[in-house]
């Protein structure tokens, strides 16, 4: 055969060959096409959007969904974040039909000269591949075609911006970040038009291998693919040669908006939120974008977390190291890599962060977070543990190489804390709206999802006294009153039970005769007594629904006086609101409003709805109150908030039988908070944990923050209420020109002028009412006896007999 007969027949093979492959694409996509699927999901694109919860500044607090995803429009989104996409994934994608037949080829001859491996799927492939094929679908040449063909189905159906917008909401770039809206704020906390052009192209190298190129995990993966992001974007022009210098050195600070969520300490907030929405929505609260602003202020509610760990961490220090959470075996040398590699097991609990032990000397402890920082800590950092160090005699607890403990670091410095057991509750509102500014449910909600600010019913304690001193003003009492501090018993046989009563004062010191006003700053047990006797405890009982109180979480019993029933952090904080507001019901609430993934307002709160019409107290009576509270705090059991400097405060401690429980409730005209400290299993804090040490200073801490700035308020003293010259030891009015103190009282109930002998509610010499006005103590402790309670006249106390004006 000649060689123009071999030609020839190379020729015919050639072309015979072509036509068949032809012929058999042909047949292919004529079978593959119609089976196409539908590409509605593209052009009604409704992504599944998660639920976000916002503070009241329009900062995130928390999503909820499957998938973390925020849609921007192509027309928002800005240059730099599409020239970098385009650059590193496809920059002919404005030239191409969704398949480059010219990059099929260069990547063809890159890959076989070795010049560099390199794909050749197109923006619109990736498109289709993420919309409907799923992650299990098999990577093989039969996928890749009926990919290759809806491409070209999909730039035939839309136009080319509409595809690069799908491609930037629907991409996943690691982290549960679905979209690059999503990724800036997943990896910067920022909006996609706040980034830079470093920033932008760092994400533009995600889509390539999100788990690879994760900054978090590989940071210099990471770095190295933003390189190249860099480099084709100034190879194809798109940056000059000024930017594509300033870029490559340009420091990147990686920061989530999940770790500054957690830095406030949202989650109870948002699950509260979360929780409310899905028993109204079900499963669609979770798919269809729903935004809901909460009354949440970012600056209370991280004042709040702060105050609250400060105040555990400082518990923790006055009860002792507990030991190591666990010792590990550590090679001869140590990188601080593999150190945090060794922790990737341990949880960060509300900033207390793992530490690994490397080396412990006298007064010197270095050691590596789980993030790989490696520390050393000295001084006052060490107060924790010690006594646990080098020089201190071994014992069990002694630090060693390979300890895993906890640090917190606390604006600059570190310091070593522990796990705490106690739990606290925290919660601020805004006492004229019922707006709630602050919600802390407890140490960690990752650790503990129990809500302890609305879920713990706790015993109140003292913190539960002003609400009886506020009905006895109703009954005529004043704050010049006086009753007597000395012990009560009551026999087995009084009580009916097997068992005798004795309630004591929590110093076991007595004064004898006292003022009301007195009494409730020195949080005088037996006075309360006697004065929840004096007034009724079926009439104190009914009176707590003032303060929106439910009668039966508060027995008619006198003990009940002193916070023997339960309440919550939040029904507290809403009751002493009406002494802040000057008498108005509040009911605290959480969403403010909630809108559609669009922003059309679903449902939003009425001004005013949850504040009364009308006042539930009388103004005076809570003007009063607050005096009473205020010298609570310059001159009684909360004489630590003297270091706000502030005399519009006022508040009250509380500590609850066998100091279960630790209180402070408190407030400023313009902010109400209660914090408490106790056990999730109800047993002794220690000695001395009572509310003015262990609840008290969160409260400080927090008002410290918050009421920075805040001019001095002046109250006004109310129309009816008269300031007179009173005794100071028996409460009666005096002349000008006498000793003595001033006094608030209603204008229809004015202190005598002259007092007779005070006796004693349970006089030993045998002074008693007469029998038949006098109940017997199961009356007295359910509130009931002969007649109308309500009606019926109060025993005589000669040092606040009610005299006519006259």
């Amino acid at each position: 055969m000649n060689s123009r007969t071999w030609l020839q027949s190379l020729l015919f093979l050639f072309i015979t060959g072509s036509l068949i492959v032809a012929a058999l694409l042909v047949l292919m996509i004529s079978i593959l096409y119609p089976s196409l699927p539908s590409i509605d999901a593209l052009t009604d694109y409704h992504p599944k959007l998660p639920l976000r919860v916002y503070d009241a500044d329009g900062g995130l607090m928390a999503e909820f969904g499957q998938e973390r995803r925020a849609f921007v429009p192509i027309e928002q989104t800005p240059k730099v974040m599409k020239d970098a996409i385009l650059a590193i994934e496809d920059r002919r994608f404005y030239q191409h039909n969704g398949i480059d037949t010219t990059g099929i080829l260069r990547a063809i001859r890159n890959n076989l000269t070795g010049r560099g491996h390199e794909g050749a799927s197109t923006i619109t492939m990736q498109v289709a591949k993420n919309f409907f094929s799923s992650p299990d679908t098999p990577r093989n040449l039969w996928t890749k075609i009926k990919e290759a063909l809806l491409a070209i189905k999909i730039e035939h159906a839309i136009s080319k911006d509409k595809i690069l917008e799908l491609y930037l909401n629907q991409i996943y770039l690691g982290e549960r970040a679905y979209g690059f809206a999503t990724a800036a704020k997943t990896y910067y906390d920022k909006d996609l038009k706040q980034l830079n052009l470093a920033e932008a192209a760092l994400l533009a190298g995600l889509p390539k291998a999100p788990s690879k190129y994760d900054p978090y995990i590989h940071p210099d993966y990471a770095i190295n693919r933003q390189h190249e992001v860099l480099r084709d974007m100034h190879r194809y022009g798109m940056i000059t040669d000024q930017a594509y210098d300033e870029a490559l050195k340009a420091p990147l600070k990686f920061q989530s908006s999940r770790r500054q969520i957690q830095a406030l300490g949202g989650e109870y907030v948002a699950e509260i939120v979360r929780a409310s929405l899905y028993k109204r929505y079900g499963e669609k609260a979770y798919t269809s974008g729903l935004r809901v602003y909460t009354t949440i202020n970012s600056k209370h509610q991280a004042a709040a977390n702060t105050a609250v760990i400060q105040g555990i961490i400082n518990f923790e220090l006055r009860h002792g190291f507990r030991g190591t959470e666990q010792v590990l075996p550590l090679p001869g040398k140590l990188k601080a890599s593999e150190a945090a590699d060794l922790l990737r097991d341990f949880v960060t609990y509300n900033q207390f962060v793992p530490a690994l032990v490397t080396q412990v000397e006298p007064n010197l402890l270095t050691l590596v977070t789980k993030r790989g920082q490696v520390l050393k800590l000295q001084d006052k950092s060490l107060l924790l543990v010690k006594n646990h160090m080098p020089p201190a005699k071994a014992t069990p607890l002694s630090l060693k190489p390979g300890a895993v403990i906890r640090v917190y670091q606390n604006g600059e410095e570190w310091m070593v804390v522990q796990l705490p057991e106690v739990e606290s509750g925290f919660m601020a509102l805004n006492p004229e709206t019922g707006q709630v500014q602050a919600l802390i449910g407890g140490f960690s909600f990752q650790r503990n999802k129990y809500n302890h600010v609305t879920q713990g019913r706790r015993q109140p304690g003292s913190s539960f006294k002003p609400f009886i001193y506020s009905a006895a003003l109703e009954k005529g009492y004043s704050p010049a009153s006086v009753f007597e501090d000395a012990p009560i018993s009551f026999t087995s046989t009084e009580t009916g039970s097997n068992s005798s009563w004795e309630p004591r004062n929590y110093d076991e010191k007595y004064a004898g005769p006292m003022r009301l006003r007195e009494a409730l700053a020195q949080s005088k047990n037996t006075i309360s007594i006697r004065l929840m006797n004096a007034i009724g405890a079926r009439y104190a009982q009914n009176y707590l629904r003032k303060f929106g109180f439910d009668p039966k979480d508060h027995p008619a019993y006198l003990s009940t006086a002193l916070g023997a029933g339960s309440t919550t952090v939040w029904q507290l904080t809403a009751a002493y609101a009406t002494f802040a507001n000057s008498g108005y019901q509040v009911h605290p609430y959480l969403i403010e409003k909630i809108t559609d993934s669009r922003g059309k307002v679903i449902q939003a709160v009425q001004p005013g709805k949850h504040v009364s019409a009308e006042r539930v107290i009388d103004q005076r009576n809570a003007f009063i109150i607050t005096t009473m509270l205020q010298d609570v705090v310059r001159d009684g059991t909360a004489r630590a908030a003297l270091s706000l400097r502030r005399p519009d405060i006022a508040g009250k401690t509380g500590t609850t039988n066998d100091q279960f429980d630790a209180w402070f409730a408190g407030y400023h005209p313009k902010e109400v908070a209660v914090a408490w400290v106790g056990y999730d299993n109800p047993h002794n804090l220690g000695r001395g944990e009572t509310g003015g040490r262990a609840a008290l200073p969160i409260w400080i801490r927090y008002m410290q923050q918050t009421l920075s700035g805040q001019p001095v308020y002046q109250y006004k003293v109310p129309e009816g209420v008269l300031q007179l010259k009173v005794d100071a030891y028996t409460g009666a009015q005096i002349s000008e020109d006498d000793a003595g103190i001033y006094e608030y009282f209603y204008e229809e109930h004015l202190p005598q002028s002259k007092p007779d002998n005070l006796p004693g509610l349970f006089d030993p010499e045998g002074e008693h009412a007469p029998e038949e006005e006098e109940p017997s103590f199961l009356e007295r402790l359910i509130g009931e006896h002969s007649g109308n309670n309500e009606d019926r006249k109060l025993p005589a106390n000669p040092a606040a007999k009610l005299l006519s004006p006259n």
